[in-house]
């Protein structure tokens, strides 16, 4: 898709958040069709964006490294390569305008979720604040393949037809999942914890992404993606499961909240300031998702 007029920070934010996230989309869908908890899928999202913005950011940064602008080299000629410079700078402006995003829909969450539970009017603020910024980011590429003379491609069709039969699958497997751990009441693999049985497992996704853009060392794709994923998470997973139900929040909601906003501000810091993620921050990230565990754990 990056070669049908997608780039990578465009790809990362507008594709693969529905690859990676459609699994927590459905399961907000299956629990609020069914009457099931709305604490589970609270935090099922915060477990799915701690997870992203810590752990998943965090490993591949201590094992790659997290470069976003390249070092200034010279051609034979002494001249810089303007071209890939301003393209990664490009793509730096735009992931420090989805971490801004984030920003506002964790603070929009916070500050909706302070009365201690989310109803049917608060999931029209949320789903209207991710249409909108669904629709910023299409002109966006529609604006840039139009400077650069190209088109969507006419295998994008057939792209998203591949992604409605694995949504149906993913669907169904977790309508199953979903009733069968319903069933089970005792030890750790049960309903009392399928709020974070079901972030781990829908966080996989994203972990493949993270290390697979990692290896072959694009860093820019793999913080786009991750960052991404957030969105689909908070707020759109909330809305949806809304619409049907009020949610409650999990006792470590307001640590998951002040943990998410912590990581996205460092990673605005780094970003803006230096241009990549030190190997030292990783250390911190993954330390922080240590915390979110133990404090999370504890209180569920």
């Amino acid at each position: 898709m990056s070669d049908q007029g997608f780039e990578n920070t465009a790809l990362g934010t507008l594709v693969m958040p529905y690859f990676s996230g459609m699994g927590n989309l459905i399961y907000a869908f299956i629990m609020g069709r069914t009457g099931g908890d709305g604490a589970a899928v609270m935090t099922n999202n915060l477990v799915n964006n701690v997870t992203d913005m810590t752990l998943v950011l965090g490993l591949p940064t201590i094992i790659w490294g997290m470069k976003l602008l390249p070092s200034k080299k010279k051609d034979g000629s002494g001249k810089k390569n303007k071209t890939a410079g301003k393209t990664h700078e490009l793509n730096r402006l735009s992931l420090l305008l989805t971490l801004v995003a984030i920003l506002f829909f964790t603070g929009a969450v916070w500050a909706l979720g302070r009365k201690g539970s989310l109803n049917a009017n608060d999931s029209f603020v949320l789903v209207g604040l991710f249409l909108f910024w669904q629709c910023f980011h299409v002109v966006e590429v529609l604006k840039s393949n139009v400077r650069q003379g190209r088109s969507l491609g006419w295998m994008l069709p057939l792209d998203l037809i591949v992604v409605v039969i694995c949504a149906y699958a993913t669907y169904a497997s977790l309508d199953w999942l979903v009733a069968w751990i319903h069933n089970r009441h005792i030890g750790f693999i049960s309903e009392r914890h399928q709020g974070w049985l079901s972030g781990w497992l829908m966080v996989v996704p994203n972990a493949i992404l993270a290390f697979y853009y990692g290896w072959r060392g694009q860093p820019e794709t793999v913080y786009a993606s991750q960052v991404g994923d957030c969105h689909v998470s908070i707020p759109l997973c909330l809305g949806v499961f809304t619409i049907f139900q009020p949610m409650t929040m999990p006792p470590f909601f307001y640590v998951g909240m002040w943990i998410l906003l912590g990581a996205t501000l460092l990673h605005m810091f780094f970003v803006v300031f230096f241009g990549r993620l030190p190997r030292l921050f990783g250390l911190v990230l993954v330390a922080a998702y240590g915390y979110f565990l133990w404090k999370g754990l504890l209180n569920d």
